[in-house]
């Protein structure tokens, strides 16, 4: 086999000239920018690809392959790039499927198949088949943006493989081009076509191996570590389709997929089980499988734990006794039968306590605690937790003997993990601490993984049971096979990729377990050294991908400029990834002004989004303002900075001197001076001006004589404050005497910062939390409860000021007490929420407030009125600033598009609910809704004029 190539500029060069001649050089990209973004996957290893191609059909995709062949470029091809293992990273021509190759090109319900381009997101397929009660059976952790071809690719599972199978076990046919471009057709794909030469020698090939493929391949279901030769047998009926199943891109890149589909039983149960420890609820296992559960998870109380940290514990519901845990799901035709199936589990089951769950809500917050526990389980050790070591797999009889002895491994190599996993398949998951970023930490990592090959071996298990071995695993599969194995492997891979150009690194000739490995490459760098926590916040980021879904349905916010683009510069993991480019500092080159930074970052709208919904907590609207604060210091800044990032300095001017609103409204309006008054402010010319009110609310308000009560201090901030067209303030009022206090207005300024956070500013931001903390501080001390009605000013008390202040005592004590309306009513004892019955009102949460204060008070008290109430997820696109800046104009509309406007348009006559401000006002510019605040509901409600 010949060792892994490396282009050269005469490669390089004419496979440019190449591409030329066929008109497609469009389709590759090779600006630092995008080699950037696709350094690195889900995996610990970083390794800057030649170019990108993004190939739009498959006419396109095949003639890029044989281009890229013929002048010997290497080539790996990619999905989403969730891969844990390192199976989507590569020196020479990276493809991204998922941008061009995404279309479903046939679904056929009657013989239940689908034909699809491999870059088909498993969960795409999946609301495509459910209208005809059909679906794909194995469903990966990440199917919500994982593809059909990244999961044929590993051969990846899942809980439910349990009972559905592995992804080769749904593969019915494939189209391939393999290394010398040879275009594959095999299993149902084949039906009508050549067979080729290729095919017969891999024929000829296990004829003469039939004892070493019959004693070392295929041994328990979950052995997917190597290539799965057993489904060439013929008693498997050389099964090429299945075989290429997990081969990696090493053999072919997909052009095409058949895969099955299957009908899910109408009804379903679960089963919670509590054990002494996992270990021991894995001894059970054997007790459970007879029952033919779809999925069998296993967990312990480190997960739980996990959860509730984050979480708090009302993230939890309450677990049957124990501190270890199997989750069963059942499923069945027949509801009488299911019941009695899961009774019968848990009587025959060993537990310490379990209960038959039947409430479907109380099932999903169930599942969810393995579902969000393995996601937080990588910053959750007080150190780093890495893949690496993530989804072996052994016989499930053994596993429980395999995880006690897995834990004294562990604790050898003074190793901290958090196993949990897919016990019914013997299949368990850990991220372990690994000490990458410390002396000798790479050293420690490769003895470690060493002796994990060699545990799993002992126990006949495999390395990888989902995932694919990838740059991880592929060097130790000499532990799990001997020579006549791996020489097999080579010499199947030498028949279809003669020259390794397939994937180098992987499964064959495969690179060291502990090179490229990207955390220990940016050790010593200038950023690193001079920005350690900075360098170690970028790197939280993993790489699963979670951004690039779509989870706006279910009330989550990440990644709105994503959504938009469909760009990966434009996701959280994208700019994540440039930054920890630009600390390494070897491809990003110009530090924090590095214009692929900037570019990167550009359209981000500091949402706060993928602060609550990453599974790492990747904060980049954090980041942003870093990155902006170093770039400007010392130098001009863009016009909108001082404007807008100065936004509540002159709205204080303009609504205290005497006519400024009024001239300043007026040269808003009139056409030449709007345009240059736009301009200046560094604002879109499309984007229409706010009016400022001539008079502040609190000038307005000041003479307010509040009744008799206790005191309530209304902390009002710089837009209810200066903007015309929201009673918010006068609102709030209302309520609160209503509800029996003596309602106050802050008259002393204590702005938060937002927009000099948003812009960068951050000696600007201190210098105003500063002098807010000597504003609201006595007051909060004194036990005076203080109101904020702006969500993302409250916001940046539990979130930015910690960061910005973390040695100020009195940043928690106001954190804590400042409070939102919803949250202070759903305590008052006066209060009583109004009937809404029969209303329908849309509410837009300000994306702070979903992700860093919570809804949920808001969506009590909404439940509280019996209104119909609909909560949209995502952003209203707006996002303060940046909607407002030039530039960033259709971005902010297409975000707008995505949830907020088809609401709005769907339900012309419900109440639009929104207590930010730049969510009333883009509702209010793009669809001509007038939204209201919680305080101009309640009001309004209680005078009777809704």
């Amino acid at each position: 086999m010949t060792a892994t190539p490396t282009a050269t500029t005469s490669n390089w060069t004419e496979f440019r000239r190449g591409l030329e001649l066929a008109g497609l050089s469009d389709l590759v990209d090779d600006s630092t920018l995008t080699r950037a973004l696709y350094s690195s996957d889900a995996s610990l290893y970083r390794i800057p690809p030649l170019a990108v191609a993004k190939p739009r059909d498959r006419g396109q995709l095949e003639q890029l392959v044989r281009i890229a062949l013929d002048n010997e470029l290497p080539i790996t091809p990619r999905g989403t790039g969730t891969s844990c293992a390192g199976n989507a990273v590569g020196p020479g021509l990276v493809i991204d499927f998922r941008a061009g190759l995404n279309r479903i090109i046939e679904l056929d319900p009657e013989q239940r198949t689908a034909v699809v381009e491999p870059g088909v997101v498993q969960a795409d397929l999946q609301r495509a088949a459910l209208p005809y009660g059909l679906r794909f059976g194995p469903d990966p952790s990440t199917h919500t943006r994982c593809t059909i071809g990244g999961m044929i690719g590993n051969n990846a599972c899942g809980p439910r493989a349990l009972g559905y199978g592995k992804t080769a076990s749904n593969v019915l046919g494939l189209k391939l081009l393999t290394g010398t471009g040879d275009l594959l057709r095999v299993g149902a794909a084949a039906e009508g076509g050549p067979r080729g030469t290729q095919l017969d020698r891999l024929q000829a090939l296990v004829q003469a191996n039939l004892a070493t493929i019959r004693t070392n391949f295929g041994l328990f279901d979950r052995q997917v570590s190597g290539y799965s030769l057993e489904h060439l047998l013929p008693e498997n009926g050389f099964a090429a389709h299945r075989f290429l199943a997990g081969t990696e891109g090493t053999i072919g890149v997909l052009t095409e997929a058949t895969v099955n589909l299957v009908a899910d039983a109408p009804h379903s149960i679960m089963v919670a089980l509590g054990y002494p420890s996992m270990p021991e609820a894995a001894d059970d296992i054997p007790t459970v499988l007879p029952y033919r559960p779809t999925a069998a998870e296993g967990l312990d109380s480190r997960i739980v734990d996990v959860i509730i940290d984050h979480h708090g514990p009302g993230a939890v519901p309450p677990l049957p006794q124990g501190k270890g845990w199997l989750f069963i799901e059942l499923v069945d035709d027949d509801p009488v039968r299911l019941r009695e199936r899961a009774e019968a589990v848990l009587a025959d089951s060993h537990a310490l306590d379990g209960v038959v769950v039947t409430d479907p809500a109380k099932a999903r917050a169930l599942w969810k605690i393995r579902e969000d526990g393995a996601g937080l389980a990588q910053v959750s050790l007080g150190a780093p937790a890495y893949p690496g070591w993530e989804d072996a797999a052994v016989r499930p009889a053994q596993l429980g003997a395999y995880l006690r002895d897995f834990d004294l491994l562990l604790r050898e190599h003074g190793l901290q993990g958090l196993p949990y996993g897919h016990f019914g398949d013997g299949c368990v998951h850990c991220r372990i601490d690994f000490p990458l970023t410390s002396p000798g930490g790479s050293a420690r990592y490769r003895a470690f993984m060493f002796d994990a090959a060699a545990l799993a071996a002992r126990y006949g298990g495999s390395m990888s049971g989902e995932h694919g071995d990838g740059r991880a695993r592929s060097e130790l599969l000499p532990i799990m096979y001997n020579e006549a194995s791996l020489s097999l492997m080579a010499q199947v891979k030498s028949i279809f990729d003669p020259a390794n150009l397939l994937n180098p690194g992987v499964l064959v000739d495969p690179d060291p377990t502990d090179a490229d490995i990207r955390a220990v490459e940016s050790i010593g760098t200038p950023l690193t050294l001079i920005e350690p926590e900075f360098a170690a916040a970028v790197h939280r980021c993993s790489g699963v991908g979670k951004c690039v879904a779509d989870m706006t349905g279910s009330g989550g916010v990440m990644c709105p400029s994503y959504q938009a683009t469909g760009q990966e510069k434009d996701s959280t993991r994208g700019r994540a990834r440039v930054l920890q480019e630009m600390i390494n500092g070897s491809m990003i080159t110009d530090g924090w002004r590095s214009p692929e930074v900037h570019e990167a970052l550009d359209l981000c709208l500091s949402c706060k989004g993928c602060r609550r919904d990453c599974p790492t907590g990747t904060d980049m609207a954090s980041y942003k303002a870093q990155v902006l604060d170093k770039a400007y210091a010392g130098r001009l800044r863009p016009r909108s900075h001082y404007t807008m990032g100065w936004l509540p300095l002159w709205a204080r001017l303009i609504t205290t001197v005497p006519g400024l609103a009024a001239l300043v409204n007026g040269v808003g309006k009139a056409p030449v001076l709007r345009n240059l008054l736009k301009w200046t402010a560094g604002v879109d010319q499309r984007r229409p001006l706010p009016q400022f009110a001539p008079k502040s609310a609190k000038a307005r308000l000041r003479r307010h004589r509040p009744p008799s009560g206790r005191t309530v201090i209304i902390w009002v901030d710089s837009f209810d404050n200066a903007f015309a067209g929201s009673p918010n303030v006068e609102a709030a009022l209302e309520v609160l005497s209503a509800a029996g206090y003596a309602p106050q207005l802050l008259q002393r300024n204590a702005c938060c910062g937002l927009t000099w956070i948003s812009t960068g500013q951050l000696d600007g931001a201190r210098h105003h939390l500063r002098q807010s903390l000597d504003v609201l501080h006595p007051l909060i001390a004194d036990g005076t409860p203080v109101i904020g009605l702006e969500p993302s000013c409250l916001a940046v008390w539990r979130s930015d000021a910690e960061e910005l202040l973390p040695d100020d005592p009195r940043v928690p004590e106001v954190a804590a007490g400042l409070k939102t309306l919803a949250e202070f009513l759903r305590t008052a004892p006066e209060f009583s929420p109004p009937d809404l019955s029969g209303r329908r009102i849309i509410a837009q949460p300000h994306c702070h407030h979903a992700a860093v204060i919570g809804f949920g008070p808001d969506a009590e008290l909404l439940k509280r009125t019996g209104a119909e109430v609909t909560t949209l997820g995502g952003c209203c696109g707006l996002a303060g600033n940046f909607g407002v800046e030039a530039g960033h104009y259709e971005v902010s509309v297409k975000v707008a598009e995505h949830d907020l406007l088809p609401a709005l348009d769907a339900d012309p006559d419900a109440i639009v609910l929104a207590d930010g401000f730049s969510c009333r006002l883009q509702a209010d510019q793009l669809a001509g809704r007038k939204a209201i605040s919680l305080a101009e509901l309640l009001a309004d409600a209680a005078s009777g004029s809704i």
